[in-house]
């Protein structure tokens, strides 16, 4: 009897070891994680600037001059939302020094504008708008301020702090607090009219300016070009790289310590570093017409060329940001409405029937019954399929029970466990032959491998060729490209 229970003991020490899969490398932290879902959001430019039809405001327009005919906070977000965006950041107050909120640290704000006559408050509308239609909100407040007279003095740091102070307070909690490298130049600066330089690697004192934010408002994302939570993807266009690794090291300007906003002109950004020291993935930020503000003469972005962005990017384990633009009504323009609805569309429809589910998938390896591969069709990205310990390759055939026609793959692996495959390939059956129509090596949050040309077959295989610990795998689908 006892024989009998050390030999039970030793069974379920060993499956339950053989259960405990050990996480790899830099890890999401549960805001992270939480931000990977939203996947696209959008970002508003509306100030001054607007009215002024330029893309960066001096800071010396008259308040006096915004003043949006209908402003409509929920037609904003209505379209952003038929769009497919799961939240938006509102930018309270960009490089002009503009607060679009009744702010205590400066006198140039909304309640000096002819909006709502004076007792508006347009970080709240849109807050309100955005929580409404169930979308994420986050802000963005540019630490430069072409306003206001003491910017480039020490008294400027405690009015910016105690501005994120007051955003982070009255608004809910954020998903999001945005930052970018814009830092120092001319500006009005209360009638100065000059140019005021700043050492942008002390001047904020971005470790206590930031904490701020962590104790303040512990679930919002900080993203700025160095990224802390999330990381510049290092361009403008929308696009991360094909191979694109949610892992980074910031490095410190020369004779620095550490690195800062403002120091990002890394050329690993649109492709992050394997194996870095943080769980840092990259946002790629575009604006959906030309410039970031309202521009009469320019048109968005196409639906066709909103979905080539959305594959390059939230495919390649990234965010998608989308710039809007409200109009001097403040509105969004109906061909950016337009446009929007068209992209979300041809996501929902493109995405709406995996064309795997129901196959058989066979697993060359499987850690155990918990972590078996029919798991990767069962549409919840919390189960997956694993591998045991000592295996770091294995492959897995998809019998399809018929011809189906794709031509686009998405791959999702269990990122809590960190981003662990290096090195993979997909197969069809043709023929009587195996034919290779993708290789990759990233995966990590989401990939989205679109192939060149719609395939039609009953079998698929994919094989992991590499990764340095046990593999973990948690959703696999087929899917073809709807046409608008």
């Amino acid at each position: 009897m006892k024989r009998l229970l050390t030999l039970l003991l030793l069974i379920y020490g060993t499956v339950s070891a053989q259960q405990t899969i050990k996480p790899y490398g830099a890890l999401p932290s549960k805001r992270q994680l939480a931000w990977h879902d939203i996947e696209v959001y959008g970002l508003i430019h509306f100030t001054p600037t607007t009215f002024e039809d330029k893309e960066w405001g001096y800071g010396d327009a008259d308040p006096k001059i915004f003043n949006p005919a209908n402003f409509d906070a929920n037609q904003i977000v209505a379209a952003a939302k038929a769009g497919g965006l799961r939240g938006i950041i509102l930018v309270a107050k960009h490089h002009d020094g503009f607060a679009l909120w009744p702010t205590k640290t400066t006198p140039y704000n909304i309640s000096k504008s002819s909006f709502r006559g004076g007792k508006g408050d347009l970080v709240k509308e849109v807050e309100q708008a955005a929580r409404k239609a169930g979308l994420k909100f986050g802000v963005y407040c540019s630490p430069w301020d072409r306003n206001n007279p003491q910017y480039g003095t020490a008294n400027y740091l405690a009015i910016y702090q105690a501005q994120l102070k007051e955003l982070y307070s009255n608004y809910g909690q954020l998903f999001m607090s945005w930052h970018d490298g814009a830092n120092g130049g001319d500006g009005y600066y209360g009638g100065a009219r000059e140019k005021r330089s700043i050492d942008n690697t002390v001047y904020y004192d971005w470790k206590n300016t930031w904490a701020i934010t962590r104790k303040m408002q512990p679930m919002a994302n900080i993203f700025s070009d160095v990224g802390l939570d999330v990381r510049w993807v290092g361009n403008e266009k929308g696009t991360a790289a094909e191979t694109s690794w949610a892992t980074f090291t910031p490095m410190a300007p020369e004779g620095k310590n550490e690195a800062v906003p403002g120091q990002a002109n890394y050329p690993q950004s649109p492709e992050g570093i394997r194996d870095g020291k943080f769980w840092m993935p990259a946002e790629c930020d575009v604006p959906l017409r030309k410039g970031w503000f309202y521009h009469a003469k320019e048109k968005p972005r196409s639906p066709e060329a909103l979905f080539d962005l959305y594959l390059k990017s939230v495919g390649r384990g990234a965010g998608l940001d989308l710039g809007l633009a409200p109009d001097t009504r403040g509105q969004l323009h109906e061909d950016d409405v337009a446009s929007l609805k068209d992209f979300g569309a041809m996501v929902k429809t493109t995405f709406a029937k995996n064309l795997a589910k129901g196959a058989v998938i066979k697993a060359s390896n499987a850690r155990s019954v918990k972590y078996n591969a029919a798991l990767l069709l069962d549409g919840n990205k919390q189960s997956f399929w694993a591998t045991a310990d000592p295996v770091h390759q294995a492959s897995l055939e998809i019998d399809l029970k018929g011809p189906q026609t794709f031509d686009i793959i998405s791959l999702q692996e269990y990122i809590p466990l960190g981003q662990r495959i290096e090195g993979y390939n997909i197969q069809i059956w043709e023929g009587n032959a195996w034919k290779t129509v993708y290789e990759g090596k990233s995966i990590g949050a989401k990939k989205l491998a679109k192939l060149e040309q719609p395939v039609t077959t009953n079998k698929v295989k994919l094989n992991i060729t590499q990764s340095p610990v046990c593999i973990t795998l948690s959703e696999f689908g087929l899917y073809k490209k709807a046409g608008f």
